[in-house]
């Protein structure tokens, strides 16, 4: 239960971001603007900008497979410079994603859960809860970030293009003509 709470979900809203970073590049270069403005750009003076934005949702997306299965996910130390070190960052997340096994991180969703925050706050959860309040929010809070981000800077993205992987379940014949 736990995998299927957070890798394909992960997984989903990486793909997606991926895809919305390729259409962000494309733009920004027939509309003068470059990668490095995108990089940096924030949607408030005391937010992360967009490059953190991926770096945390490749973090928060790795986290539950450190602190559930015990397996060792790398560490994304910098944030992305261009779209290339981002992607980068999205494809190696993703590679590990694929690479896990269900059964690492799923049993006892009463098992303890501890973490400790930087500023020193330590938490401690049962695993279930560790996905439902912390790890599946934070993932979704930072994809969202990045969406929000882009859409700031003028990227012409919609709700379809955040849901991208929907698609697989479309029901045939019930699209919208264009």
């Amino acid at each position: 239960m736990l995998y299927d709470l957070t890798v394909p979900a992960c997984r989903d809203g990486l793909n997606a971001l991926s895809g919305e970073l390729s259409r962000a590049l494309a733009w920004g270069a027939a509309n003068g603007i470059g990668e490095l403005q995108f990089a940096v750009a924030r949607l408030a003076p005391d937010m992360f900008p967009l490059a953190a934005q991926v770096r945390f949702a490749c973090v928060q997306a790795l986290q539950p497979l450190g602190r559930l299965g015990g397996i060792a996910v790398p560490e994304f130390a910098e944030d992305a410079t261009d779209f290339a070190a981002m992607q980068d960052q999205i494809a190696a997340t993703l590679a590990l994603l694929d690479s896990i096994d269900r059964a690492a991180l799923d049993g006892d969703l009463d098992r303890m859960v501890s973490f400790e925050l930087p500023n020193g706050m330590v938490f401690d959860l049962s695993a279930f809860d560790y996905v439902r309040d912390w790890a599946a929010p934070q993932f979704a809070f930072h994809r969202t970030m990045a969406y929000a981000i882009l859409r700031h800077m003028g990227v012409p993205l919609g709700k379809a293009d955040y849901v991208s992987y929907m698609m697989r379940h479309l029901r045939p014949g019930t699209a919208p003509a264009a």
